[in-house]
This record gives structure tokens, C-alpha cells and sequence, in this order.
């Protein structure tokens, strides 16, 4: 097997990873310890993706610490970097151990970055015109983002233009049967959750029991969800 179908065969095989777990659970805290014990729930409650965004001055050092934790527990998830938006922060993100990037906008440089490092890169898209720079540029998973303005409508529209593009959405995404029903019905692969399932309320109170608890539910209800569509 040559070195490129080695690298093709891994972004299918974390696209499809992120399609089975159909939840993409994505967080930022300052504090290391939380953090630790926020993925270690996810972890524990179903979750192998788990998005750290780049939402604030601690955010590359403790992705870094997450990785570390990761490694010497051999814990056995896949970390991405969030809020991806210069060439700059995917060098950084990547060297610390990123796995797949993930950005809120397309950008001509992260795409590069990602290209050259062999990352996959999860580019955030709002209309036609940047989904069609994404799919020009080899991306085979966009993000659809907000996708409480978006709406399921949105992608059923946009589906039948790009067949070869899976789309996750991020944004507007309810922790109700309902909602997470319509946005797959709708063609969605997988739901962006951030504060809907890790609240305020749950990381001032270090709840982690109810982050597992409610993975775990998120879990089962997706199965449900795919089993009964």
C-alpha cells in the first residue's frame, strides 16, 4: 500500500469514525484540571472525538496537556483542535498533536497547512459558493456553520450539489430526540455540541457525572435515532 492511500485510508477511516459516533462534543476551559476531567467523561461516556477549541489564551498548553494525559493513559480517543482560522495556529495545534483540525471559516493557508501535514481538516462553511471552495480544495467533510440560522432545510438543499461531501453542524443543535432526529433526517453525519451538553452551570459545579451521564444518553439516543429513522 503506497504512502497516499495510507493517508486516504485515514481520513476515511476518522470521517467514518465521526459519522458512527454522530456527536461531536467540542468545549474550552483556562483550567488544566477541568479539562482532564471533562474529557475523561466524554471519554467515559461513549465519546472517542472530542473537539478542544482555541478559545482562549490557555487553549494551545492545555491541548497539549490533554495529549500528554492521553498518551500516558493510553486513553483511546481522538483529539481535534477547534477554531482553526490561521496557517499559524495548524502548525501549532498540529505539532501539540492535533489529529484533525477544525476551523469556523475556509481558509485558503490552513488548508495548505492541513494538505502538507496529512490532517484532516474540517473547514467551516455557510453558503454554496464556500462549500464549493471546500470540496475544490479536497475536502471531503465541511462544517455548516450556524447552524441555528442554517436550518435542516439548508441541507437538504445543498445535499444533492455536493454528493461527496458529509456535512456536521455545528450550532443550533438541541439535546432533544427531536431536534437531533431532524438534523439527521436532514443528511447530517454528525452534530457539533458544545454548551447545550457541557453547561456553565455543570463546569462550575464539576459535574462530570452528569457529562457522562448525559453522553451516554446522547449515545444511545443517536442508535435509536439510526435504528428507527
Amino acid at each position: 500500500m503506497t504512502m497516499q492511500s495510507n493517508e486516504h485510508q485515514k481520513e476515511v477511516e476518522q470521517i467514518n469514525g465521526l459519522n458512527e459516533q454522530g456527536i461531536l462534543p467540542m468545549f474550552y476551559h483556562p483550567e488544566e484540571e477541568i479539562c482532564i476531567n471533562v474529557v475523561r467523561a466524554l471519554a467515559e461516556g461513549g465519546m472517542k472525538y472530542i473537539e478542544f477549541t482555541n478559545r482562549g489564551e490557555n487553549a494551545l498548553e492545555n491541548f497539549k496537556k490533554l495529549v500528554s494525559w492521553k498518551e500516558k493513559g493510553k486513553i483511546n480517543i481522538h483529539l481535534c483542535a477547534g477554531t482553526i482560522k490561521t496557517p499559524e495556529q495548524a502548525h501549532r495545534f498540529i505539532e501539540a498533536g492535533a489529529e484533525i483540525l477544525i476551523s469556523p471559516v475556509f481558509d485558503s493557508g490552513v488548508a495548505d497547512v492541513a494538505y502538507m501535514e496529512k490532517v484532516l481538516w474540517i473547514p467551516g462553511c455557510m453558503t454554496p459558493t464556500e462549500i464549493h471552495l471546500a470540496d475544490s480544495a479536497g475536502c471531503n467533510l465541511v462544517k455548516l456553520f450556524p447552524g441555528e440560522l442554517l436550518k435542516p432545510p439548508f441541507i437538504k438543499a445543498v445535499r444533492p450539489l455536493f454528493p461527496g461531501t458529509g456535512f456536521i453542524v455545528t450550532g443550533g443543535v438541541e439535546l432533544t430526540v427531536s431536534n437531533l432526529r431532524e438534523w439527521f433526517a436532514a443528511g447530517a453525519i454528525a452534530l457539533g455540541m458544545g454548551s447545550k451538553l457541557i453547561t456553565a452551570e455543570i463546569l462550575q459545579s464539576k459535574g462530570y457525572g452528569q457529562i457522562r451521564e448525559l453522553t451516554a444518553g446522547l449515545v444511545k439516543a443517536i442508535q435509536d435515532i439510526r435504528n428507527n429513522p
